[in-house]
């Protein structure tokens, strides 16, 4: 009587073992990638579509340091921001419309690296305020033209944030609170690091792979 209901349960556990891999997120194709191998990156100005003016500078002063630490030459922000400059270039968007031959010519990178801010800020809510940064991110081959890599990534102090202590009005008082300290002190600048470091660090599942001064080279990161 009780070999039907086992081998039923057995098969019951089997299709949900068989969904569970269903829902994995799927490893990034690296072929592209692989295949260029670049050694040197340009950071672009991130395009900033959030309504805060830091957002540009706070997440491109912070985002080489990520990418050195993954074993490329990183051009020097400042000589990128000056070499734009001189040309008459004076906003992200315009220096992201730039012709990609055109950067391979004047910086001798092989790819850039673009960013676009979603979100940077601190927001009253109410029942918690949020410092919310949200970016994405795409590698490009500036001698072919081709996509090498994109993604996505976002930092939040809602991730610090214990909820549900000191009763409501204490939590009122502590969302204000936040809220302004937040605002008058650019407290983003700091997610705005740890977003560049979850977006372009390494080893990062399904992130950008290793370049070729890391002891990590070669190994394409794990999957989730």
């Amino acid at each position: 009587m009780n070999g039907p209901r086992i081998a039923r349960a057995a098969w019951l556990l089997g299709l949900a073992g068989l969904g569970g891999c269903a829902t994995q997120a799927p490893g990034y194709d690296y072929t592209a990638f692989l295949k260029a191998r670049p050694a040197t990156l340009l950071v672009m100005p991130p395009v900033n579509e959030s309504p805060d003016l830091k957002a540009t500078p706070a997440l491109w002063a912070q985002a080489t340091q990520p990418l050195a630490e993954a074993g490329y030459y990183v051009l020097p922000v400042t000589l990128v921001d000056e070499t734009f400059r001189q040309n008459g270039v004076d906003s992200a968007n315009e220096a992201q419309d730039i012709a990609l031959p055109k950067l391979r010519e004047v910086f001798g990178a092989d790819a850039a690296v673009y960013i676009k801010v979603k979100q940077y800020g601190t927001r009253y809510a109410v029942i918690a305020s949020e410092t919310r940064v949200e970016v994405e991110g795409r590698v490009v081959d500036l001698r072919s033209g081709e996509l090498l890599w994109q993604g996505k990534a976002l930092a939040s102090s809602a991730e610090q944030q214990q909820q549900g202590q000191g009763g409501l009005a204490a939590m009122l008082i502590l969302a204000l609170v936040n809220q302004i300290v937040g605002t008058t002190t650019d407290a983003a600048y700091k997610y705005a690091g740890v977003a560049n470091a979850r977006l372009l660090g390494v080893p990062m599942a399904n992130g950008i792979l290793p370049g070729p001064r890391s002891p990590m080279a070669g190994r394409p990161p794990g999957r989730p």
